[in-house]
C-alpha cells in the first residue's frame, strides 16, 4: 500500500526511468525467479501509472488557447 502511494508521487519521467531500469534488469536475466516476479509486478504498476499520466495530459490537451485567449478544440492526428 505504501509502495503504491510512493509510485503515485513519481513524475512521468521518474516512472519511465524506473520502468526502463526494471526492463534492463529483466533482460540481463541474472535475476532470481522470485525477484524477477517482483520486478515484473513493479513494472506493471509503473506502466499503468505512465499510461494514466499520459491519458490525463491528453484529456487536458483536448482544448488549447488560441491567439485571442479562447479555448478551441485541439485534434491530434495519429499515424495510421
Amino acid at each position: 500500500m505504501a509502495e503504491e502511494k510512493k509510485y503515485e508521487e513519481l513524475t512521468f519521467e521518474q516512472a519511465m526511468e524506473k520502468l526502463e531500469n526494471i526492463v534492463t534488469m529483466l533482460e540481463e536475466g541474472d535475476v532470481p525467479l522470485e525477484k524477477a516476479i517482483e520486478y515484473y509486478h513493479d513494472g506493471m504498476k509503473l506502466s499503468k501509472l505512465c499510461n494514466e499520466k499520459l491519458t490525463n495530459v491528453q484529456e487536458k490537451m483536448v482544448h488549447i488557447l488560441n491567439e485571442q485567449g479562447e479555448l478551441e478544440p485541439f485534434d491530434v492526428e495519429e499515424d495510421k
